[in-house]
């Protein structure tokens, strides 16, 4: 039993070193970079399942036509034969001159789909079918480059938790023309984007400094800001009427002021003590989603980071990021 453990434990302990040795050999052949052209070193070809069998086949077909010295059977075969080997040709120059390129990405929150765009070209006139894109856990996207000089894919990756998130190398293959051979690459474009933390509900957003129920702006007489005029009324102040006015058009005015409320919030770390960082970074977003859906600025303040105050689509991006990045090893 013992002996079995081990072997098991070594052959778990090289999967990793082999597969690390395999990275480095395609970083060494096909470095990542913003923009590939496919080439003769950087495409793979081998048979398919359905490829083997025929090839099979192919060899009891060739044993029974000189078996039998059958010249139909050996037409057959030989017919069948270049076929085969013509689909190593097409197969292969479906993928090579394919040039692929980053394009934009788009940010998410965690337990939501990445997206990432790939721009899929082609140079001249030769014509691209039937080509598979995508990531290892994602569902594969098939483009055609017949009538169209580029293409613009967008594919997704799926997310778990908050940070930097690297795809890594696309799978680049096809099948074309006949599902005998199968061409492939491992295309690493140098891509990336933003996870933001999953949020999580965390009650009501804390209030704005100095804010109260009445709304956004408190009328005063006789304070900070003139706002404008309204008709008088009874019990109006004589010092608050508009004179002026009332020499121009005989009617009495009275004068109105107004003190604006501080309408910005504070996203404070220690509004969750007794939590772990997770969750925290969780409800510190859910806060910050509620607060772009309105024109009220707010701020962040984590151990060792401060962002003033302000509103606005780039603003809500750099406090997202923030929290996506905080403490991460």
């Amino acid at each position: 039993m013992s002996s079995i453990t081990e072997s098991t434990n070594e052959s778990s302990r090289g999967e990793p070193r082999q597969s690390h040795r395999s990275e480095n050999w395609l970083d060494r052949r096909l470095p990542p970079a913003n923009s590939v052209t496919l080439s003769l070193r950087t495409v793979f070809i081998l048979p398919t399942r359905e490829g083997m069998i025929f090839a099979l086949m192919l060899f009891v077909m060739v044993i029974a036509a000189i078996n039998y010295q059958n010249s139909l059977i050996f037409s057959i075969t030989f017919l069948l034969g270049s076929l085969f080997v013509v689909s190593i040709l097409h197969t292969y120059r479906n993928l090579s001159g394919l040039t692929l390129s980053a394009g934009s990405t788009r940010a998410a929150f965690a337990g939501e789909d990445a997206e990432f765009s790939v721009i899929v070209s082609r140079q001249g006139d030769r014509t691209f079918e039937a080509i598979h894109l995508g990531w290892k856990d994602s569902m594969l996207r098939i483009v055609d480059l017949v009538d169209d000089e580029e293409s613009k894919v967008r594919l997704y990756v799926g997310t778990s938790k908050r940070g930097i998130l690297t795809p890594g190398r696309m799978l680049v293959q096809t099948f074309y023309p006949v599902g005998l051979f199968r061409a492939w690459s491992h295309v690493d474009l140098d891509m990336s984007t933003i996870v933001y933390p999953r949020p999580l509900f965390a009650g009501s957003v804390p209030p704005a400094l100095g804010s109260s129920k009445e709304g956004d702006l408190l009328r005063r007489e006789g304070v900070d800001d003139f706002i404008g005029l309204r008709d008088y009324q009874d019990g109006d102040g004589l010092r608050h009427i508009a004179w002026k006015s009332y020499a121009r058009t005989h009617e009495l005015f009275t004068k109105q002021f107004a003190a604006y409320m501080d309408r910005r919030v504070w996203l404070e770390w220690d509004y969750f003590r007794g939590m772990d960082r997770e969750n925290r970074l969780s409800r510190l977003c859910y806060w910050v989603v509620q607060l772009a859906k309105s024109s009220d600025a707010y701020g962040l303040r984590l151990p060792g980071l401060e962002i003033a105050p302000a509103s606005g689509t780039e603003h809500r991006e750099e406090v997202l990021k923030a929290l996506a990045l905080f403490e991460l090893e």
